[in-house]
């Protein structure tokens, strides 16, 4: 589909990112190029706090009525926060592409930040932090980051209550207005739709203020924790290690080695640790590559008994490929990763993120080269990698106490 793709960088600098396609539907992002990664520890939590409360309103809409223009036009009003961006989306048929980037636009350039709404938000994210807390895996994956990286990397997107408790109506005003300018915005839609209609409209509606994001430095680490919790039965574990970033080529080989380890039942560690032992239930594994950190974990449910013996089984299995990995198997991982390429980009909300994300990284235009590279890893890319997790993992447990 790179024939249907379009972009434009603005004299303001905003991004526009679009792909078209021929269905009565569209996906429409407004996505700032801010997250967690650009957050001190004392502050941590306000990328996902602001995201919040651009919902609450603007002088023209309450929340209610920003919800119901895209809902009662048949429309899906959504959001999400990540370390490196902010986005604000919805998917519309596209007849109503025009109210999509009213209402977002409008969310992106006057958010009331009213007070009364911002201390009730605050509350809804007290309890998204309980949630996380309370539920053992949500509370693992928040862990890993813990055990891999300091600082406010290695901390939960939503902070902490005293972090959560030091940012108020001042500190949430004079991020956004640093933050929230055209030069550090993205607009993708993907589509039936017209680019040059996408572009007018972007060029009338956002102004030519500049915006400067802060950057943290991001501090690696290796760390060992297993703690324990009275009231569970499953024993959570997450084995994890940093792998190359996305402007390094080696980036594809650990994704390679991420999927043949432990993505979906014929994987390496599904079939050892599930299928041949009946050691656990989940056995999954993910690649998260940025320009700026990237690692890949294992996650793993299982009896408190078995939490060594499994990380065990994982680090033998990750011997194993150092030294066995055959061509065969490295090209049947490489059609594996390939296919799931291809099925992600057939829902269009989905494609609209995986755009998104690309520019994020470098480049939107990259994310259609993805074949290529995936098909150029080389086996004794997958095999070094492979070898270099043996000693430098890091490992995270909650465990039933007992």
């Amino acid at each position: 589909m790179k024939e249907n793709f379009y972009k434009k960088v603005l004299d303001n600098g905003m991004v526009i990112l679009f792909e078209k396609r021929n269905l009565p539907v569209v996906s429409v992002a407004i996505a700032v190029k801010f997250g967690g990664i650009n957050e001190s520890v004392e502050e941590k939590g306000i990328a996902h706090f602001i995201e919040h409360l651009l919902y609450k309103g603007t002088p023209t809409r309450d929340l209610k009525k920003i919800s119901e223009e895209i809902e009662k036009n048949g429309g899906e009003l959504n959001g999400f926060t990540g370390e490196e961006v902010t986005a604000y989306f919805c998917k519309m048929p596209s007849r109503h592409l025009k109210i999509a980037l009213d209402v977002l636009s409008d969310m992106i350039k006057n958010p009331l930040f009213d007070e009364v709404e911002l201390e009730k938000e605050r509350e809804v994210i007290f309890e998204e932090i309980k949630m996380h807390k309370d539920n053992p895996r949500l509370h693992v994956f928040d862990g890993l980051k813990d055990v891999l990286y300091e600082g406010s990397l290695g901390m939960n997107l939503a902070g902490t209550y005293e972090t959560m408790n030091s940012i108020n109506r001042k500190k949430i005003v004079k991020k956004f207005n640093e933050i929230y300018q055209p030069n550090n915005l993205v607009l993708a839609v993907v589509g039936d739709a017209d680019f040059d209609e996408i572009i007018k409209f972007a060029e009338k509606n956002f102004s030519k203020e500049k915006g400067i994001i802060p950057k943290i430095d991001i501090q690696l680490k290796k760390d060992f924790k297993i703690e324990e919790r009275e009231g569970i039965d499953q024993a959570n574990l997450v084995f994890a290690y940093h792998s190359p970033l996305v402007d390094d080529e080696k980036n594809y080989a650990a994704q390679v080695l991420t999927t043949l380890m432990a993505g979906g039942m014929s994987s390496r560690l599904f079939q050892e640790i599930r299928a041949k032992r009946n050691l656990a239930y989940a056995v999954k594994g993910e690649a998260d590559i940025s320009k700026d950190f990237a690692y890949s974990f294992i996650y793993v449910g299982t009896n408190k008994e078995n939490v060594e013996k499994i990380k065990n089984l994982i680090l033998d299995e990750f011997k194993k490929v150092s030294n066995k990995l055959t061509e065969d198997e490295l090209n049947q991982v490489k059609n594996q990763l390939i296919g799931n390429y291809q099925i992600s980009m057939e829902d269009s909300q989905d494609q609209m993120v995986n755009l998104l994300v690309s520019e994020i990284h470098g480049d939107a235009f990259s994310f259609y080269d993805y074949e290529n590279h995936i098909n150029s890893v080389k086996l004794k890319d997958v095999k070094e990698l492979a070898k270099s997790v043996i000693d430098n993992y890091s490992f995270f447990a909650l465990v039933p106490k007992i």
